[in-house]
């Protein structure tokens, strides 16, 4: 017995010593990890990327024991060392190749930190979610700095200044004596008013930043990105784009006449500071075309040196276009393509020659082509030739005409053009839209019985949209008249979503030449509610339309197909909001005496029953909104599982041009539609986003962005 007490008492005396033993060796392991971590990027005879690679080899090592930790260590890292915070993203990154699930988990545990922050009103941990906001996709050549950072870091070297700067004009020292002698005021306490729920506060930014004073040639230097002048001029320029944008004359003569102009290369500051308001995201402040208006006054009233800063931009631009965020490559395309309309589209086409070896996938050659297509809209083909060299030949457009089928050679045997030949004459001779569809009447249906989706028959559509469409091609009024006129037979051929579909695919084959045609069509459809919203989603991103994909104007449609259902679910609630307000005024004023008047009717004020059915009609839109992002989203994830799948299977390379620009529109559908995806976030990410990590990826970095 006392042998077994023995024996216990010694085997609790190993095991109080072990545990002892365990718990001082995790604590020099934990306290060796923070200090490795806190140290990192510091002083060190070795490189800092060979110290990064070595640090998450170790962390990676002990990930199973002190995963929570590191967790812990890094982000606080991140939060109160932000002048290191891309080193921590770096270390993070590293970790993230080795350990996927350590990288999910780091993700999750910022945006929980993101939001204890906000909580708690500790609104430094909140900005590193602004990474998804970026204009650029890396920090070469000039860092990626969120709006407070830069102004920090600006603070921060105005103190190592000794709080001295050379910007803000000293009128007040010219009366130091008199201004010493006046009586004090106390100033009295401001306290800021606490937060309510239906305050908006403005959307986190990204400073754009362009040149550095190495791009200024000889004359007054460009301050430094972190000091305080730089802030100061950047802040004096967009008050003064902000009061005069309305009037792109006086905004650009007062831009130029900007205080202390002969101390800084004052083209430089404006250019660089008219770009960041066009390409701030999510969206500019003001309508994209009032910059590029600005931007031609400023070169009319500065011949001899605003043209050349701006071509010198625009070349800065475009060489590093294949880092830049998609909505921003849209917003370029767009500006570069009015302004050189204005300039009788001349540009030094020949220093851009190097695109022409690359693949047609990638940014610049997809520039060119895409400014091309704009250019077209503001001008007319011949021209549209004659602006590139020869070599360019490659980036003109195809000439803008409808390409009528049945009027090809050997039409004959297509089952549908005796009706079209038919329906021809009938629509010249002014025909009703009953008489249309009697000679459609005995067109075959192509379909099997077996076949879902309704009865509508595809040969009917086709050769009534067709033959239509081509009749109305001289212009968009021609066009507009004959969907009026023939209203009636859309209505009746477009039963359903299938058949909708088959409409619209029937527009891009007479129209797959004429881009512009195309979005301004489909947009009447929409207002005229021939087609839905949901049907060009599917047509979109159905298989006929992947060649199609990548251009600009499929995305053009698809967005303003989502602010057609977005302004009409905003129309609908204001109206119910407002008839709930009158009719709740209107009770709050009637008594008894009144009774007599309201069964009259005329008090004027809407019925309960009224509300109801306008409560209806709101909820069916919202269903509709709903419906249209989760069809957006899911067709994402299909098109982008299905490339990553193709890749891992082949041992390819997943992150092509085209895997690239697809998940840029995907980040853009978040942004631009930002307010409305809310709301379906937790429907999202139980429907949806729960496939391969790097798609996920961007659901977090916007969930983390409004957390």
């Amino acid at each position: 017995m006392s042998r077994r007490r023995a024996h216990d008492d010694d085997d609790g005396y190993d095991r109080a010593y072990r545990k002892r033993r365990r718990v001082s060796e995790n604590q020099e392991i934990e306290d060796s990890l923070e200090f490795l971590i806190l140290r990192v990027g510091e002083k060190s005879t070795s490189s800092i990327e060979s110290n990064l690679e070595r640090l998450a080899s170790v962390l990676e090592a002990d990930l199973s024991t002190f995963r929570a930790k590191i967790l812990r260590i890094i982000t606080d890292c991140a939060i109160k060392m932000p002048e290191k915070c891309t080193i921590y993203t770096t270390l993070v990154g590293l970790l993230n190749a080795k350990n996927f699930n350590f990288g999910g988990e780091f993700v999750g545990y910022m945006a929980k930190t993101f939001k204890e922050a906000l909580k708690n009103c500790k609104w430094d941990p909140a900005r590193y979610a602004l990474r998804f906001l970026a204009i650029w996709a890396v920090d070469t050549p000039h860092p990626q700095e969120e709006y407070l950072d830069s102004l920090w870091a600006q603070v921060r070297k105005l103190r190592q200044d000794n709080w001295a700067e050379k910007h803000i004009s000293r009128p007040y020292l010219a009366f130091d004596s008199i201004l010493c002698e006046a009586l004090q005021h106390t100033l009295p306490s401001i306290l800021p008013p606490p937060h309510r729920d239906s305050y908006q506060y403005p959307m986190p930014w990204v400073v754009f930043r362009l040149f550095d004073y190495t791009d200024c040639p000889e004359g007054p230097t460009l301050p430094g990105a972190h000091s305080i002048e730089r802030f100061l001029i950047e802040e004096h320029l967009h008050s003064i784009i902000d009061n005069h944008h309305l009037e792109r004359k006086h905004c650009a003569a007062r831009l130029l006449n900007f205080p202390y102009k002969l101390k800084i290369p004052l083209e430089y500051c404006i250019v660089e500071v008219i770009f960041a308001e066009l390409l701030h995201m999510p969206t500019p402040r003001y309508i994209e075309i009032s910059y590029g208006a600005i931007f031609i006054e400023l070169c009319k009233l500065q011949p001899s040196t605003m043209p050349q800063v701006l071509a010198q931009a625009t070349e800065m631009l475009f060489m590093r276009i294949d880092t830049m965020n998609v909505s921003c490559f849209d917003r370029l395309v767009n500006w570069f393509s009015y302004h050189l309309s204005n300039f009788q589209f001349r540009w030094s086409w020949e220093d851009w020659d190097s695109c022409l070896h690359l693949d047609e996938d990638h940014p610049q050659p997809k520039f060119i082509r895409e400014a091309m297509l704009k250019c077209m809209r503001l001008s007319y083909y011949q021209r549209v030739r004659e602006i590139l060299p020869k070599g360019f030949s490659k980036f003109i457009p195809e000439r803008a005409e409808p390409d009528y089928k049945y009027a090809h050679e050997g039409a004959a045997s297509l089952p549908g053009t005796s009706a079209a030949l038919q329906l021809v004459v009938s629509i010249r001779q002014k025909c009703t839209p009953e008489e249309v569809l009697a000679v459609l009447e005995d067109l075959p249906n192509p379909r099997s019985e077996e076949e879902g989706g309704g009865r509508f028959n595809p040969l009917k559509i086709d050769v009534f949209v067709q033959t239509l469409l081509n009749l109305g091609s001289k212009s968009f009024s021609h066009s507009f008249a004959a969907m009026s006129k023939f209203h009636y037979v859309f209505r009746i051929l477009a039963e359903s979503e299938e058949a909708q579909i088959c409409i619209l695919r029937n527009v891009f084959e007479l129209w797959h030449n004429h881009q512009q045609m195309m979005t301004v069509l489909i947009d009447k459809m929409l207002k005229t509610q021939i087609v839905g919203c949901s049907a060009v989603a599917n047509w979109i991103f159905s298989k006929e339309m992947s060649v199609e994909f990548a251009k600009m104007y499929v995305w053009e449609i698809l967005h303003l197909t989502i602010k057609k259902m977005n302004t009409h679910v905003i129309k609908l609630g204001d109206e119910l909001a407002e008839s709930r307000e009158k009719l709740a005024r209107a009770e709050s004023r009637y008594s008894d005496s009144d009774e007599s008047k309201k069964k009259r009717g005329d008090t004027g004020k809407p019925t309960e029953e009224m509300v109801e059915r306008m409560e209806e009609k709101l909820e069916a839109a919202q269903a509709d909104q709903k419906k249209l992002f989760l069809i957006i989203f899911q067709r994402f994830i299909m098109i982008l599982s299905e490339h990553l799948v193709r890749c891992d299977t082949d041992g390819k390379d997943y992150s092509t041009h085209w895997y690239t620009w697809t998940i840029g529109r995907l980040q853009q559908m978040f942004l631009a539609h930002h307010e409305q995806v809310q709301k379906y976030s937790s429907t999202l990410e139980a429907l949806l986003f729960t496939q391969d990590h790097r798609i996920f990826e961007v659901f977090q970095q916007f969930v983390s962005l409004r957390a």
